[in-house]
């Protein structure tokens, strides 16, 4: 990025998107072109014929989509976005390095929006981030202030017949809210307003290297939000300069809960948010279930008090959240009361996040795991399997497909069988049903009245067509 043109001279520029389609990448895309910008790209999915809708929703947007064979790439004006982790050899950023073009990884074009917009609000940690970036977003829209949103998740509440892929919002150039990553040391190129931090746990780093850049993340916000009742979390809290505290259990947390006001229900939850500046008490409604949900909500509302909104119209707005895609998603219940419920659950965390949240009510789980590639799974297939035998009862049953695989070299001799075989021998029930059509097939089988299904998986949109198609199978 040495040679970077200005702000201006950049948006002025046509734009590349390879991988366009990508959670990352889309609402980008959509920010850009929503201000003026000639926007192009390409998506290996869309060349597979995977996920038409969206691609038709795309074009039907103005976007012009390629084949990812590098014929889209046509000019050394045109800046390529590409994931750091597209190589050389894919002919988009082949033809793009032969031509000199630009190119600039998702995380640096986001940061260059963030950083020269009037004031950035910064999400990170190691869960949560999405739900708690839409719900900032919800709080400042809802009370005029015109945020642009960046999300890696579809916003229901933003979704129209003609943006059904809502995960951005172009709003205003004075607030740009975005959830930013650790995992890839992205979070680095931010400068924000606030900063907002929810946990710190292990997952891509080690928690020293996490330590480090969640410290500098604080130190570089003008006002941190800190989530008190996460230890790790808490400990930064020297790096900070302003800060505001949340938390549920922690009783010197700024913005809390008064104890025993939470009343938990299957599918909703409410709570008194005590904002402890001036021991004012607020009625919350939250139409998502989950201890870990009331927690992103004092988040967003801690961080919308830190953007200047009261907190009686911050709790007043999460009342209208409508939640995100995949996120403890309800597709319905059945005329036979089986529920099926689509979520995004793909690491131990929040895997156990949604068990937790679904054992919290009567009821058995069956939960059927796709896994988002043979790496992950094998680095975290011990912990995965330990979370969904600790979390589970005897009832309850867990099935695993084969991991997702799109070509590529990775070695593919440790598979699902693996985990199935951990969970078994940790006390729990599962299967390996190698196809998800024959998983569709058992599922349907073994559903009984009062059972939910939750369908746990990332980085595959096929999943929801999946959760939806078993839900119109059952009686």
């Amino acid at each position: 990025m040495s040679d970077m043109p200005t702000p201006d001279e950049l948006f002025a520029r046509p734009f590349f998107f390879c991988g366009i389609g990508g959670s990352g990448m889309l609402p980008l895309a959509q920010i850009l072109k929503g201000r003026g910008c000639t926007v192009e790209g390409s998506d290996r999915s869309h060349d597979q014929g995977r996920t038409p809708d969206k691609f038709a929703a795309l074009e039907q947007q103005g976007f012009t989509l390629h084949p990812q064979d590098g014929s889209g790439i046509a000019s050394a004006g045109q800046i390529l976005v590409a994931s750091a982790a597209v190589e050389d050899t894919v002919p988009d950023a082949k033809r793009a390095k032969e031509l000199g073009c630009l190119r600039l990884t998702r995380a640096e074009l986001n940061s260059i929006l963030f950083n020269t917009s009037g004031a950035g609000l910064a999400v990170a940690g190691t869960s949560g981030k999405s739900t708690v970036t839409g719900m900032l977003g919800w709080i400042l829209h809802a009370c005029g202030r015109e945020p642009t949103i960046m999300n890696g998740a579809v916003m229901k509440n933003f979704v129209s017949p003609e943006r059904p892929y809502a995960s951005a919002v172009v709003g205003g150039q004075s607030l740009y809210v975005s959830e930013v990553d650790e995992s890839d040391g992205s979070i680095a190129l931010y400068r924000p307003a606030v900063g907002v931090l929810l946990n710190v746990s292990l997952d891509h780093k080690s928690m020293e290297e996490l330590r480090q850049l969640f410290g500098d993340y604080l130190s570089r916000s003008r006002i941190s939000v800190i989530n008190a009742d996460d230890p790790e979390a808490l400990a930064l809290l020297p790096h900070a300069k302003e800060v505001v505290t949340f938390g549920i259990e922690q009783e010197k947390a700024q913005i809390g809960v008064v104890p025993g006001s939470i009343a938990e229900g299957p599918m909703r939850q409410a709570a008194l948010v005590i904002d402890r500046h001036d021991g004012s008490e607020h009625a919350l409604t939250l139409d998502l279930p989950g201890r870990h949900n009331l927690s992103n909500a004092l988040a967003a509302i801690a961080g919308a008090a830190a953007a200047g909104i009261p907190v009686a119209k911050a709790v007043a707005a999460l009342a209208g959240f409508a939640g995100l895609a995949r996120r403890f998603d309800i597709i319905g219940t059945s005329a036979s009361a089986i529920t099926v419920i689509d979520d995004f659950g793909h690491n131990p965390e929040k895997c156990a996040a949604t068990l937790r949240t679904l054992k919290a009510h009567p009821g058995r789980v069956l939960a059927f795991f796709q896994p988002h590639g043979y790496g992950p799974l094998r680095q975290m297939g011990e912990e995965l399997a330990e979370t969904f035998a600790r979390e589970l009862g005897d009832g309850d049953r867990v099935i695993l497909c084969d991991p997702v695989y799109f070509g590529g070299s990775v070695d593919r001799s440790e598979g699902s069988e693996r985990i199935v075989r951990l969970i078994e021998e940790a006390g729990g029930h599962a299967e390996h049903i190698p196809t998800r059509e024959a998983v569709g097939d058992r599922l349907a089988e073994i559903a009984q009245p009062g059972d939910r299904i939750v369908i746990m998986g990332a980085r595959d949109d096929t999943l929801s067509g999946f959760a939806r198609g078993l839900f119109d199978r059952l009686p």
